[in-house]
Formats: structure tokens, sequence, C-alpha cells
């Protein structure tokens, strides 16, 4: 009897710590699946799409030019779109990805403090929107912050369980993987750098995470090498400044105005106190921006999403500040000073406070509904590329033609080709299928200006800057198309979805073609 008794205490604690991790799991799962078919891929996912359609040599050929830095993700994807080509599966690995990240939120704050810490940070976590909004894109963010999630908790658990050179090898594995799937997910490193000087390890710990960090450094420079030559893919970042530092802080955050970020910001300050988890989450929620914005003064490398990874410390911190304030609120309690009447009622259960901590998150995901909601609407991201395929299918006519400017653009056209297929791109000489580029390669100037020649309604598919003429492109391929189009050429209708216009162009009258 008294052994069983005895075990009692250790099954309890296992069963807290299993719904810890389930429960958020299961929370940003449906979270994930819910309005997961907003009806329309916006331009990185019809990337993603097309690419992930192509032959496995194909897309080793299109990486020697272009996107090698998002290489593993469309070998992934490869196999994924396989089983079925469709806008659900495509998303599917990103609902996954922010899932497993969630459970692994709840297994860090579970290990370094006690399980009710764990279910609330990953609760919070799993209604943060900016977790929603990226588990819900075709691409490859919500899996790199699952890796970098990972690989932390075996950072913790080969630091617990020194010597341990496997689990090592198993966290320089992780983190390979993660590197792999976004270069710039190595800046993890400086957190858990930070974590190991905060812990005061021995030097057997520092030798061991060299160890298995180098490796994993060696394993990204080919990648780094590659990505360097195409750095030109990302020449529309600019400086980022203390904009940019303000913006991410409403991202990382439950809400991003008004009471509720307020109370989660407060929470977060009060969890830098919370010792060991805090040397683990501070320095991943603080260190990645930093050290990125600060390399992006020099060159322009930041964009938040990058940085995805970082957001884990958010939650964690603020778990861990109220149960800070709850564990001191009730050593208040039981210092209080007893009187015959009235009767002092006795302090909860920790089950009790674990559920109004659940409450109050379920309270703070209802009041952030909208935002949640939003985040659904395909009118939320850049833009609609079913939308615009379908105004084409409704109106386009026999002998009717399409221009895309720039030619990047074409993907929207590939990722929703029914739309198009009544009309012929009149600049397309090679696929980019068969030419190992993105959108395919297109014709010589001249033979461009031939095939319009012919044509009498021009379908032309641009960002609203190049229609409105108040930027020129800068390829001389893409001044001819515009130049042609705005001089032979007249708008009759236009359709815009986000940062694309659709004009539909009729040819102009030649001089006294009227006349009696």
């Amino acid at each position: 009897m008294e052994t069983e008794d005895a075990g009692r205490p250790g099954r309890r604690r296992v069963r807290a710590e299993v719904v810890a991790v389930a429960v958020p799991t299961a929370v940003m799962f449906a979270l994930g699946l819910w309005g997961l078919d907003r009806g329309g891929m916006w331009g990185d996912e019809s990337v993603t799409y097309l690419v992930g359609r192509r032959t496995v040599p194909q897309i080793w050929r299109l990486l020697h030019t272009v996107d090698a830095v998002h290489g593993l993700y469309y070998l992934l994807m490869h196999a994924v779109l396989a089983v079925h080509p469709g806008e659900v599966v495509l998303r599917l690995p990103s609902v996954f990805g922010a899932a497993a990240a969630t459970g692994l939120v709840a297994a860090l704050g579970t290990r370094l403090a006690r399980p009710r810490v764990g279910l609330w940070a990953g609760l919070l976590y799993a209604i943060t929107p900016m977790t929603g909004h990226y588990a819900q894109e075709g691409r490859s963010y919500a899996l790199v912050a699952a890796g970098a999630a990972g690989a932390t908790l075996l950072l913790v658990r080969a630091v617990d369980s020194r010597p341990a050179p496997r689990r090592w090898w198993m966290y320089g594995g992780v983190l390979a993987a993660t590197c792999l799937l976004h270069e710039l997910a190595v800046l993890v490193l400086c957190a858990h750098a930070a974590t190991l000087a905060a812990a005061r390890v021995p030097r057997a710990v520092w030798a061991g995470w060299a160890r298995a960090a180098g490796a994993a450094a060696l394993a990204l420079l080919p990648l780094v090498w590659v990505s360097q030559a195409q750095s030109g893919q990302v020449a529309w970042l600019r400086t980022p400044g203390w904009a940019n530092v303000e913006g991410l802080a409403r991202c990382f955050a439950v809400g991003r105005t008004g009471v509720v970020f307020w109370v989660y910001v407060t929470l977060v300050v009060v969890g830098i106190g919370a010792g060991r988890l805090a040397s683990v989450a501070l320095p991943l929620l603080v260190l990645p921006p930093t050290v990125l914005m600060l390399a992006s003064q020099l060159q322009p490398l930041y964009d938040d999403r990058y940085v995805l990874y970082a957001l884990a410390g958010a939650p964690l911190l603020a778990a861990a500040g109220a149960d800070r304030v709850v564990t001191s609120a009730g050593r208040l309690w039981r210092r209080a000073p007893r009187f015959p009447y009235p009767r002092f009622p006795r302090l909860p259960h920790p089950h009790p406070v674990t559920l109004t901590g659940v409450l109050v998150i379920a309270i703070a995901f209802l009041v952030c509904l909208p935002l949640q909601l939003k985040n659904r609407s395909a009118d939320h991201r850049p833009e609609n590329l079913a939308a615009v395929s379908a105004v084409v299918a409704r109106q386009a006519r026999p002998g009717d033609a399409v221009l895309f400017l720039p030619s990047v653009w074409r993907v929207g056209a590939l990722a929703y080709p029914r739309g198009f297929r009544g009309a012929r791109d009149v600049a397309l000489a090679e696929s980019g299928a068969r030419s190992g580029t993105l959108s395919g390669l297109e014709a010589p100037p001249g033979e461009v200006r031939r095939r319009l020649a012919s044509v009498r309604r021009v379908w032309v598919v641009a960002p609203a800057y190049v229609l409105s003429s108040r930027r020129s492109p800068g390829n001389p391929t893409e001044r001819l198309k515009l130049a042609l189009v705005e001089r032979h050429f007249k708008p009759v209708e236009d359709f815009a979805s986000g940062r694309i216009t659709l004009g539909l162009y009729v040819r102009r009258p030649l001089p006294g073609a009227g006349a009696p």
C-alpha cells in the first residue's frame, strides 16, 4: 500500500505533463484547420505550389538560379503535393508545424517550471494571431518555428543529462534540418549560447554544444554560399528601424492593442524574473530579432516572418509571469491574519488555479477574435490570385492576350490556369519548368511587338504602381511591354486584389478610322 500511495504523486504529475502538452497541441491544430480553405493563394504560396509540382530534377535545376534558401522545403512539398495538389494540402504541413511548435513550447514550460506554466504557455502561443497567420500559409516558417522550439528543448535536455553525447548530436541534427529549411534560423544559436552562459554550465557542456552547433553550421555553409549569389531576391527589403521593433512587439503579443496587449506585456516583464525558464525564453525572444535587425543596418535582410521562431519566448515568459503572480498572491493569502468572523475561505487547490488561467486565456482569445477572423480571409493576404483568374475566366473572349508586368506575376496564372486558358501569353518563349526558371523565359522585344500587333484586347497583370506609370520597369523587355500597351491600347476596365491590378486594354482606333 505504501509503495502504491508513493507512486500516485508521480503518476499524477505525468498525467498533468501529458495534459499540459496535449491540450495546447490539439487547440492549435483545430485553430489551424479552421478556415484553412480561404479560396485563394497569394504570390509566395503560388510559388510553393508551382515549384512543388515540378519533378525533382526540375526543382534541382531551379535552385541553381533562384530560391535556393527554400530548396529543402520545396522538396518536402513535392512529396506532399504528389498526394493531392490543392490549397488545403499545400497548407497542411504548416498546420502540423504550428501544432508541433505549440506542443514543444508547452513541453518547455512544463520542464523548466511546472505543468500549469507549460499549459498556459502552449495556449498563449496557439492563440497568438501571428502563429495562426503562418499556420495557414504554404511557406516554411511554421516548420522552422517547430524546428527551433525542438532544438531548444533538446538543448535543455542535453544540459540536464550531462554527459550525453547522443543528445548533443540529436540537437545538432534538428538544428541543421531547421537551418536548411531557412538559413536565418541559425541565429537561434545566439540565444542558445546566451542560455548556456546564464546557466554557467561547465566546460564539458560548452564543448558538446560547440561540436553540435559547429556541425550544423558546417552543413549550412553550401546553402549560404549559393544563396549569397541570389541575394537580389531580397532587394525589396528595407533597413529596419524603431517602427519595425514596435511592429514586431505587437505581432508577438496575443493582442496588438488595448488591455490584452498591455496585460500580456506586463506578464512578460514579470516573467523575466522566473529564473531558469527566463534564461531560456528571454534570449530566444530577444537575440535573433536583435541580431538580424543590427545586421540589416549594413545589408537589409530583416522581415518579421524570418524570426517567427523567436515568438516562442514570449508566451513562456508570460506564463511564467502569471505563475509568479499567482504564487505571490497565494503567499500573501496564507500570511493574512485570521479572524473569528468573517471566516476566510481556504486557498484554492492547483486545479482551480490552472483552470482559471485557461479561462482568462479563452477570454483573451474572444477579445481578439476579430483579428483571428481577419487572418482567415483571403483579402488579408497581399493578393488573391484565384480572384484575378476568376475575373479573366468570366470576361475573356477568343483571341484575347495576356501580359505580365513584370514577368514574375506569371506564377499567378500558372497557379490558376483555368481563367487564363483562353488568353494567349504573347510574351512567353519557354516555360519555367523547361527553362529552369521561376516564371519562364520571355521572347525578344521584336517578337513581343510582332505578336502584340494582331491583338485587339489584352489583359495586363501588374502591380498598381506599374500601370499608373509612377515607376518604370528596370528590364528593357518589361519597359517595351508597358510602352506598347500605353501607346496602342486604352484601358476600359480594371480589377484590384491587394497589390495586384488586373487591367483590360482595348486597341486604340487608327487616326481617321471612323471618318466617312
